[in-house]
Parts: structure tokens; sequence; C-alpha cells
């Protein structure tokens, strides 16, 4: 079977993805303020667990089908790596609110895109070798290391997106021995017996309408990660991963008109730096594929 090109249909799915995905970030931000945040990750890996575990006995083979791999390594790894990650970044929401750490968080793709030749052995040229240096000017501007007090809070959703990088590239690493279906269900697991292990030791007791947005939490999640899953089978990765930085924008929206938050201008500078220099990265690799 040959997979679909439905570019339109697939463009819609990563704009409905983008955002649930940013109000996930937007109840994480709520809940993370009132209680400890592993605890809040443990919760939300419990049914993304459940959700991977749901879709691979489904599947055929089942489950059994699902975890069979030969790196089983790299794919724990990988599943700690994500879980931690998002511990980190859910953390920067509550420091630094909504707005500034996804203007941050941004630049992953940069990363991907550096790390991808000593780490892949991918070729990067010189034009996506400048336009990451011109996406790190943008974080610069961002974070003023220069200024007469520099916020060292703002390098954690710097962290946060080095991790989801590193994560990226395993991802693409474990991609060449196993299917997406194993690395989506090692990913689930891994991150909901991590979790765990953490998470209980720090339980606090949650209000009824608490509990409420938790449910919310974790439907959104559930939600993102399925609408994601059918936007990648049904149009090219590189065609509609453009349209993922439009969570930025649902993010800013949704901090400046909920939790009161403010854009600074050297962050809204940064921000469109960053993500001018991202679609020019993903603009030349789709130039590349189509000529390679």
């Amino acid at each position: 079977m040959t997979q679909s090109n439905n570019i339109p249909l697939g463009i819609t799915l990563m704009i409905a993805t983008t955002l649930v995905f940013a109000v996930q970030d937007g109840i994480s931000r709520h809940l993370a303020a009132e209680y400890n945040v592993l605890m809040i990750v443990m919760i939300r890996y419990w049914f993304f667990a459940a959700f991977v575990i749901a879709i691979a006995r489904r599947r055929a083979g089942g489950v059994r089908a699902a975890a069979r791999t030969t790196q089983p390594v790299v794919q724990i790894l990988r599943g700690l790596l994500l879980a931690l990650e998002i511990c980190v970044m859910v953390a920067s929401f509550t420091l630094l609110g909504l707005v500034e750490s996804h203007a941050v968080f941004t630049c992953y793709p940069l990363l991907v895109a550096a790390l991808s030749g000593p780490v892949l052995g991918e070729h990067v040229g010189w034009r996506r070798w400048a336009a990451i240096g011109v996406g790190f000017i943008g974080v610069l501007i961002i974070l003023q290391p220069g200024a007469a007090v520099f916020d060292v809070r703002a390098l954690i959703p710097l962290l946060a997106a080095g991790m989801f990088a590193v994560y990226g590239l395993l991802t693409r690493y474990a991609g060449r021995r196993d299917t997406t279906a194993t690395s989506f269900f090692w990913t689930g697991v891994v991150g909901a017996i991590a979790t765990t292990m953490t998470g209980v030791w720090f339980w606090e007791p949650m209000t009824g309408v608490d509990w409420v947005w938790m449910i919310c939490l974790c439907f959104t999640g559930v939600t993102g990660h399925w609408l994601l899953i059918r936007c990648y089978e049904v149009a090219e990765a590189s065609a509609v991963q453009p349209f993922a930085y439009l969570q930025l924008v649902f993010a800013a929206v949704i901090g400046i008109s909920v939790f009161g938050e403010t854009v600074s201008t050297n962050v809204a500078i940064g921000a469109v730096i960053i993500v001018a220099a991202g679609l020019f990265t993903f603009w030349r690799e789709r130039q590349q594929g189509r000529t390679g």
C-alpha cells in the first residue's frame, strides 16, 4: 500500500494538533502551579500508556509485536529522555510562563538540524548551518545574556529544547530498524514506568475541580497524539511540519488571555527570527529530498 499525501487534510490536522497541545500546556501550567510537577506528569503518562497499549492491541500482532525491538537500550533512553523533558518544560511554564517558554523551545528543530550531522552522519550544508546560526541569534535576543541581571530560569526551556532535540534524533535512529508503532509503544510505557517510580513519592490530594482539569489534561494529551499520528499518516512530514510553529501562537494567546502574561519586545523579535530560521531549514530539507 502506498501512503496517501493529502496535504490540505494534513495541514488541518497539524493545526488542530498544535491547538490541542497548546491547551494541554495551559492546563499543565495551571495544575503545576498548585501541585508537584512529577505527580502531574505521572498521571498524564498513565493515560498516555493506556492509549499506546490500546493502539498496539488493535494492530496486527498486538502488544507483543509492538514491543518487539532489537534495540531496547535506545528505546528506553528515548522514553526516559522525553519524560524528563516534559517535566522540565512543565516546570518552565510555572517559572517563566507559556509565552517565553515556548519562544525559546521553538529552537529545537534547529538543534535537531545541528546535531543530525555528528550524531546520525547526515549531511548539513552551509545554508542550513547559516540558518541554525541565525536561529540562535534569535535565542540570544530572547535570553539577553548581556543584560545587567541575567535570569537563569530562561535557560530551563533551552534545556528542554536540547533534550527534545536529542529525543528526536534517537527517534530517527531507532526508526532505522523499528516501526513507528514500536517507538510509540516504548515511549508511552517507559515514560509511565519512570514517572510512576518518581511521582508516586510526591502524591498530593487534589480538589474535585482540579481532578476535572486533570482529566482534561489527559484527554488533550491522548487527543493531541492521535491527531499527530493521523497527520503523519495522511501527509508528508516535510509538508506539514512548518505548521507546528503555530503552537507558539496558540500558547501565546492562552498565556496572555488566561494567565495575564505579556510579550516583551526582545521575546517577540527573537521568536520571529527562530521561526523564520526553522522554516528555512524545513524548506532546505524538502528541496534536498526532491533532488536527492
